[in-house]
């Protein structure tokens, strides 16, 4: 673009600055000024007209004026007068006065938009590139109106040159950010897409830029840039740096293009074509393999180039999370970066781990970095470091070193900044509640928690205490002994009296045989922390007193006497005075038996959906939580990673989260069979990413419920036993056969995703409806479907145990746009079966009723238990399933690369247990799991064979049943 040449240089402006920077003081500065705005306005004013020359240097020192932060109210209409020059200078300052000066309500805009039209159809590339630069900078309604649809044909033209490409792809980019509603999607999307296979690279960067937020609204009308922006992403990363010189930023090609590439992908879920998936593959695979490779220059430039790169793709790779292996490589990359002496590098490594850990195929590696973690959380000077490693503990956390992050992060609280305090009780009180292998150490936790930061544990921590205790009859006697011990302390925080006031009047008499902890003892205990409490806690103190009452009548006079004190009956409190004068008269009046009926114990509270979660949430935001509570209540759909080999021990205290789906409540009379259960659904946060699970419960969720919210009645359920009047879409149904979580339906319209988790014969759905678009969805609902066939083989868990699914308000049938709901399904599996429901979703969107169906993926090695077996008990049960009815075999073709850990990853996935060192030949793979009913058990045997050099695989599969034989072949062999 030309430039201001010296012979152009306005030596009236370059005094005038001079003079401003020679000033001694404001006022001189001000008086300058005053002068020189006085004899603008005089020429301006003047009957003499001015040439362009003086119009641009007086409008050049308006400029210059307004920049020091003086006010200009004139010189707008010179500036639009500039428009309409033919010399570049003169041009190039107008608009420039009008980008920095004018506002979109300016009366000059359609005077500026007749300069601009002007300008645009000249066709001179100088003059077009200026007025496109000016549109995107003022970026008005009103200017999207007038452009908006002339811009897309000057980016899809053939003969415009690459500068003015460049420009109108990032003027549309601005409008559309700007005006979305106004710039019309017609045939220059299909275009504009091509644009990615621009010969000049400043085009195709800014192309993408444009495609991506285009995609992000209407993703079906670019899908077909994915290949194309494969193809260029892979010309990119596989060129050397001399390849792309104009390009290459400290010996990294083309760095920023391929950002905006790899976050292009990002838009869109893996691709179906196998070929354009493995060439994306070994795309990411280079860029991985380079980060490895020893840097080029030491320079603080080629690292953050090439790490920025390699971020965005571990970004990808988390993003499909279909690869194992590019997982676990993405894993152990960052693993690398957590002890790097560039504190950004760790913070951004400890982030990306933390989506890592939501993974089902990478969340074991993830695990083997929690020494360096633990060590950050210690060492790291800035705080934004030590927050992000308490994430990736919370987030890395399960069953096998729950102990040890509880106890770290314990550690660590006791010197947090206050900042982050509050947030590290909740995930602790989650922590120990989920993985809590018994009672005693959950009580243990949350009472050392109370101790440690009690000023930052909320109420919603010490409730999940007592709703707990109550609820478990084996841990009462326990948890009043240890709160008992925990007040004795001198100094107790307000939050431990308040536990230690209502587990002691609810169950002190399970420790008042003792001596040491007698009924007059725990009245005195209790009663030396009354004068140092709040209100709140004085109120809840009196309660226990009068429970006392009812306990131990020998200390009731000791009580009495207490109520009557005149710091009670004449409190300046009302609410201590009312209950002081009631407890008392109740004590004085009320028989023994009025008095046990009056003050018996609490009954157990119902379970509902916990709100520690809610709580955690609502102060990091939906999209900040790691993913611990969203994407892995139980990632495996059996248990834990470590604990999905391990019988059930039935005679041990179970544990928080075992019972997946409490069975232990009496079934009504009226049981009906019908297919599935659906649980009412919940408006949840704004749609971002579906998978964020913004409001499901946790895996038990019995336990995680809200102990003060209000009971209402479970919303109606629609089932049905006659297929939907739809097409089924079954497109990524075979996808879920070795995992759990993930996208099942999508279109430009709704996003349905799913998270489900197994128990033995039982199972739990989340599904998760997400609006993509702006608009409400009307009339919405949906309903389960299946052939009478399977009707009989799955059957619904009842209402009465749908108590975690009771809300406080029905379902509002309207979803507003960017809204998503969930729906929870609960499953019984009876017997052995092959078909799959169908969840239909009906609503209306725009006028138009929309009906979509899709595939639920409920198969029958969803309710694998695996089992580890020898390899002497593997063959001698393997001899025993050897009737030719019980055995089923297949021999198949590879349909993708052999590699042997996704295959590990897969059988793993699959459900059972996968056994090293029992098969002879090392190349095999064997696995044994059992198949739970709820009439049987049926024992599963395989084994698979690969042929690398044929492709081809020999799966081998014995069971105690034939039928289950042939469907668990059917389902696994579609997998390799």
């Amino acid at each position: 673009m030309p430039a201001v040449s010296k012979g152009d240089g306005m030596r009236g402006l370059a005094v005038f600055i001079s003079d401003i920077r020679n000033c001694k003081s404001k006022e001189a500065e001000v008086k300058r000024i005053n002068k020189e705005l006085a004899n603008i306005r005089s020429k301006f004013k003047g009957d003499k007209a001015l040439d362009g020359y003086s119009k641009k240097k007086y409008v050049c020192k308006l400029l210059f004026i307004f920049l020091l932060g003086h006010d200009i109210d004139f010189g707008h209409m010179e500036a639009v007068n500039l428009l309409s020059s033919n010399k570049y200078t003169e041009k190039q300052i107008g608009y420039l006065f009008i980008s920095v000066l004018v506002n979109s309500n300016s009366d000059l805009i359609s005077l500026i938009n007749n300069g601009i039209k002007n300008d645009l159809a000249s066709r001179n590339p100088t003059f077009m590139n200026l007025a496109l630069h000016c549109i995107a900078n003022v970026g008005s309604r009103e200017m999207a109106e007038a452009f908006a649809s002339q811009i897309p044909s000057i980016l899809v033209a053939g003969d415009t040159m690459d500068s003015v490409k460049q420009s109108a792809a990032l003027c549309l980019l601005r409008l559309n950010r700007t005006s979305p509603d106004l710039v019309p999607m017609g045939e220059w999307t299909a275009r504009v897409v091509h644009l990615l296979n621009d010969q000049h690279l400043g085009v195709v960067t800014a192309a993408t830029s444009l495609i991506t937020t285009l995609a992000q609204k209407s993703p079906e009308d670019f899908r077909t840039s994915i290949s194309l922006a494969v193809a260029r992403l892979s010309r990119i990363v596989t060129s050397a740096s001399i390849d792309l010189q104009d390009y290459t930023y400290y010996f990294v090609a083309a760095p920023w293009l391929s950002v905006k590439l790899l976050r292009l992908l990002q838009c869109y879920p893996p691709p179906e074509d196998a070929a354009l998936r493995s060439r994306l593959t070994e795309c990411l695979e280079t860029i991985l393999n380079k980060a490895q490779e020893p840097p080029k220059s030491k320079k603080v430039q080629h690292s953050n180039a090439k790490n920025a790169v390699l971020f965005e793709a571990i970004s990808l790779i988390i993003h499909h999370d279909s690869e194992p292996t590019l997982l676990v490589r993405a894993c152990n990359q960052l693993g690398q970066f957590l002890q790097h002496r560039e504190t950004n590098l760790r913070y951004l490594a400890l982030e990306s781990m933390c989506t890592l850990a939501s993974s089902e195929f990478s969340h074991e590696a993830v695990k083997t970095h929690i020494d360096t973690v633990i060590n950050a959380l210690k060492t790291e000077r800035d705080v934004s470091v030590r927050q992000r490693a308490v994430d990736l503990l919370y987030a890395m956390c399960d069953r096998s070193n729950s102990k040890q992050i509880v106890a770290e992060m314990l550690s660590y609280l006791e010197n947090a900044d206050y900042s982050i305090r509050e947030e590290i009780v909740l995930k602790v009180a989650i922590l120990a509640e989920k993985y809590a292998v018994d009672y005693t150490w959950y009580v243990d936790t949350i009472l050392n928690l109370i101790r440690i930061a009690g000023d930052h544990v909320s109420e919603e921590v010490w409730y999940r205490v007592i709703q707990i205790v109550i609820n478990q009859d084996d841990v009462q006697g326990y948890a009043a002994k240890t709160v008992f011990e925990a007040l004795q302390a001198p100094a107790c925080h307000e939050n431990l009296v308040k536990v230690g006031g209502y587990i002691l009047g609810e169950f002190g008499n399970l420790i008042a045989g003792d001596p040491r902890s007698s009924p007059l003892v725990q009245f005195n205990l209790l009663h030396s922390k009354f004068h140092l409490c709040s209100v709140p806690t004085r109120a809840l103190l009196l309660s226990a007193y009068i429970k006392f009452i009812n306990l131990f009548p020998e200390v009731k006079p000791t009580i009495q006497d207490v109520l009557r004190s005149d710091s009670q009956l004449r409190n300046a409190d009302v609410e201590l005075q009312q209950r002081a004068i009631e407890y008392l008269r109740l004590s004085c009046i009320a028989s023994t038996d009025i008095l046990a009926t009056v003050l018996e114990e609490m009954p157990p509270f119902p379970e509902r959906e916990s709100s520690i979660l809610a709580k955690l949430k609502k102060k990091k935001g939906p999209s900040k939580v790691p993913d611990i509570d969203e994407a892995r209540w139980n990632v495996n759909g059996n248990t834990e990673h470590s604990e999905n080999t391990e019988p059930t021990n039935k005679s041990s205290p179970p544990s928080l989260m075992a019972d997946l789906l409490p069975t232990n409540r009496p079934r009504p009379a009226s049981y009906s069979p019908t297919i599935l259960s659906a649980g009412n659904m919940a408006p949840s946060h704004p749609f971002t990413d579906l998978l964020n699970l913004n409001s499901s419960p946790a895996a038990g969720a019995s336990l995680l419920v809200d102990v003060m919210s209000d009971l209402s009645t479970p919303a109606p359920t629609t089932t049905t036993t006659t297929p939907a009047a739809t097409d089924v879409c079954e497109e990524h149904f075979s996808r879920f056969v070795c995992k759990n979580n993930g996208v099942i339906f999508e279109n430009q319209l709704l996003q349905i995703g799913l998270k489900s988790e197994y128990r033995q014969n039982l199972g739990r759905m989340y599904v998760f409806y997400g609006n993509k678009t702006s608009s409400q969805f009307l009339s919405f609902s949906s309903s389960v479907t299946s052939s009478d066939t399977l009707k009989t083989h799955i059957l619904p868990l009842l209402p009465p145990l749908l108590t975690v699914n009771i809300h406080t308000k029905p379902v509002d049938p309207t979803v507003e746009g960017g809204a998503q709901l969930q729906q929870i399904l609960n499953i019984e599996c009876v017997t052995d079966f092959s078909d799959a429901p169908v969840l239909s979703v009906q609503f209306r969107y725009g006028g138009t009723l929309q009906n979509i169906g899709v595939k639920l993926p409920v198969m029958l090695n969803k309710f694998f238990q695996p089992t580890e077996m020898t390899s002497q008990d593997f063959f001698q049960r393997w001899k025993q399933l050897g009737v030719p009815q019980q055995e089923v075999q297949t021999i198949f073709k590879a349909k993708h690369p052999m590699d042997t850990d996704v295959t590990n990853a897969k059988i793993l996935g699959f459900g059972v247990a996968l056994l090293t060192g029992v098969d002879p030949n090392p190349a095999n793979f064997v696995g044994a799991g059992v198949i739970h009913t709820k009439s049987t058990q049926v024992g599963c045997l395989l084994r698979l064979e690969p042929n690398p050099q044929a492709e081809m695989y020999r799966l081998t599969l014995r069971t105690s049943r034939e039928s289950v034989s042939q469907r668990l072949c059917d389902l696994l062999s579609e997998q390799f």
